[in-house]
């Protein structure tokens, strides 16, 4: 097909489909703001309880917290309605979009709720993969929606003189799952002075204040990480050791423009021989959860100058060694970089 008739084809199915044609590339590829608008039109097809307005196509496949379902199921018929957070990250060269935003979930005597995390995959202007991950938790969705807005730095450009490939973004981003992965505290970790990580509306690192209300344990000293230390010094305390593997790392959306990188994987928690490990100050410790579990995870990074400053995670306990329903078993087991799009 002649490059004339294929760019009047595009328009065509563009106008058939009610989308601007500015949103559409030449290569009939998603740009940014097609993405955005797709998504937010599933995200009102889901409160709506009706799949035909979500723009799916006829051999979609959707997934809901790792279990296969058909579109209509599972949340399909709890929401209850939209919250007021909302984080998005596209990437158009790879045709996904994810979607991290608080939901209401139908509940006695009131609705609920929940962190949804959804990641799309766009192709010819249809959904044709749904993942969601949901972390039911009406505390997570309260503490998320407190903050107001997601933290500026998530949106804003980065200068293109600083602009890394897609393939460093997410080399950086990997450099945190495997650091935590039975961490000994002498790895290298690109954590800049700012970095500060919330984990289900969390503070999870800076806490102003302790869970047991004391004073900022001493890294050299405590018994366990705090959620007051910074990034860095949670990484060289050695304390999260009992991590044993962080495996399936799909790094599904990549934003080159805003060095912001969004990835599924799972943390798996063995309860085994991790649990006891010695501290890089040489004391031997014992800790982490005394049963095997799993949590199941989405995680966004912003990377500037080759450092992780801003992160954000949406967490689920799962069953032990669950898979996600997007890998294989070898790949769902395994802590290598998944990552579509590098091209």
């Amino acid at each position: 097909m002649g490059k004339e008739r294929l760019s009047k084809t595009i328009l065509s199915t563009v106008v058939a489909l009610g989308v601007a044609a500015t949103t559409i590339t030449a290569q009939g590829r998603c740009d940014r703001e097609c993405l955005i608008r797709i998504s937010d039109a599933y995200i009102d097809a889901l409160v709506a309880h009706d799949p035909s307005k979500a723009g799916l196509a006829p051999n979609v496949k959707y997934t809901e917290n790792g279990q296969r379902l058909l579109p209509g199921d599972g949340f399909w018929n709890s929401v209850a309605g939209k919250g007021t957070y909302k984080l998005q990250i596209a990437d158009p060269t790879a045709g996904q979009i994810v979607t991290e935003i608080t939901m209401r979930e139908a509940a006695v005597p009131q609705p609920q709720g929940v962190v949804l995390a959804v990641r799309l995959k766009v192709a010819n202007n249809r959904i044709t993969e749904v993942e969601h991950l949901i972390a039911h938790s009406d505390g997570a969705a309260k503490n998320f929606e407190a903050r107001g807005q997601p933290r500026e730095a998530f949106s804003r450009l980065t200068p293109p003189a600083k602009r890394k490939s897609r393939a460093d973004l997410v080399r950086v981003a990997n450099m945190y799952f495997s650091g935590m992965q039975l961490n000994d505290g002498k790895g290298t970790y690109p954590f800049a002075d700012d970095c500060h990580r919330i984990e289900n509306g969390n503070d999870s690192t800076n806490a102003k204040t302790s869970r047991d209300g004391g004073p900022r344990p001493d890294p050299k000293t405590a018994t366990g990480y705090s959620g007051m230390w910074t990034c860095r010094e949670q990484f060289e305390s050695g304390m999260l050791h009992f991590v044993m593997r962080i495996r399936d790392r799909r790094y599904v959306a990549v934003d080159e423009e805003r060095g912001v990188v969004a990835s599924y994987a799972f943390f798996d928690h063995d309860a085994g021989k991790s649990r006891t490990f010695t501290t890089p100050t040489g004391r031997t410790m014992t800790a982490g959860p005394m049963q095997p579990w799993t949590w199941e995870i989405m995680e966004v990074f912003k990377v500037e100058d080759g450092l992780l400053h801003e992160i954000e995670a949406v967490l689920e306990r799962a069953p032990y060694g669950m898979a996600s329903g997007w890998s294989s078993w070898e790949d769902g087991m395994s802590d290598k970089i998944q990552f579509e799009g590098a091209r």
